[in-house]
């Protein structure tokens, strides 16, 4: 195990530094140069030569990102273009926001997929998994901004529940009912367009399984219909999902763009959008590098638990 993990955290590195490495290329091959973004289209040359230089964009390309690795390996990430700050003080200001917005929308999607995904298994081609597939086929139809836009509409618009609420974030430790005011709508816009994908998954996942010799073994020995599915059926079929759900946990905490704008969270997702638009490289560095991170160690966790879940996996 222990060997597993080193191996695993040295892929790990290797994989931030390719991605860090690719992304600083491709934003230094940009063909609106950041000092012109932000000088401003009226700005003389002598103006834009001054940022240039302040920016340290006047140095050789080698240099640059000589420099670059130096600080992100020490955690320096640097400063924004834009607003002068600390890239690793604009983004811990902002992650917590995600954070809790992927989160709490996983444990939706996760136990929500799986449940629904378990009984399509167990009562294939019944109406029940009709319904479970039309359900599917309409969430991975629907479009991220329409939902987003959908559920304040019908919730608070037209239903009339002026309990919900938008607005920035509010950290739950200081007002608990205000942050579930204001997160519960992002978290099923968020998990209602990945659910359907656990579901379906599932679903398939489970179907192959209870096709094992090993299922039939077990309801030969008279074990109860349950026992077999959960202990023995959902346990196994749970290594793909796992896999998925690493990924996604990862992934999402950069891509929530819609999501943040929609409801003006404020978060990650958002800062990036921002960022983009202004040509702040150092700041889509790094949350380019903490998505990486979050990538990284949701898959070391994963195929940990990869042991725990089926015995026939060995973690060496």
């Amino acid at each position: 195990m222990f060997r597993f993990i080193i191996r695993r955290l040295l892929f790990g590195i290797l994989v931030l530094w390719l991605v860090t490495t690719t992304v600083f290329c491709l934003l230094h091959i940009s063909p609106t140069p950041v000092e012109k973004m932000i000088a401003g289209p009226r700005a003389s040359a002598a103006t834009v030569a001054l940022i240039r230089h302040n920016l340290g964009l006047d140095r050789p390309f080698l240099v640059q990102y000589w420099s670059f690795l130096k600080d992100t390996f020490t955690g320096d990430l640097g400063y924004s273009y834009v607003t002068q700050a600390k890239v690793s003080s604009i983004i811990a200001d902002r992650l917590p926001a995600t954070l809790w917005l992927v989160l709490g929308a996983a444990v939706l999607w996760f136990v929500g997929g799986i449940t629904t995904g378990v009984l399509s298994a167990t009562k294939a081609r019944s109406l029940l998994d009709r319904t479970s597939t039309g359900f599917v086929l309409l969430g991975l139809s629907i479009p991220p901004f329409l939902m987003a836009l959908l559920l304040p509409f019908l919730f608070i618009h037209e239903i009339g529940i002026t309990w919900f609420q938008t607005g920035q974030y509010v950290s739950p430790f200081e007002d608990p009912t205000l942050f579930l005011q204001r997160m519960i709508l992002p978290w099923l816009a968020l998990a209602f367009l990945i659910v359907a994908t656990y579901t379906r998954l599932t679903r398939g996942s489970m179907m192959d399984v209870l096709g094992e010799d090993y299922i039939r073994t077990a309801r030969a020995k008279g074990l109860s219909e349950r026992r077999v599915i959960y202990r023995h059926g959902l346990r196994a079929a749970l290594t793909p999902i796992v896999t998925q759900f690493g990924v996604d946990i990862g992934a999402l905490i950069g891509s929530t763009i819609v999501t943040e704008k929609v409801f003006g969270l404020q978060g990650i997702g958002q800062l990036v959008y921002n960022s983009i638009v202004k040509g702040d490289t150092p700041v889509i560095l790094g949350v380019t590098l903490l998505t990486a991170l979050f990538v990284v160690v949701a898959n070391l966790i994963v195929d940990i638990g990869y042991s725990f879940l089926d015995p026939r996996v060995r973690v060496d």
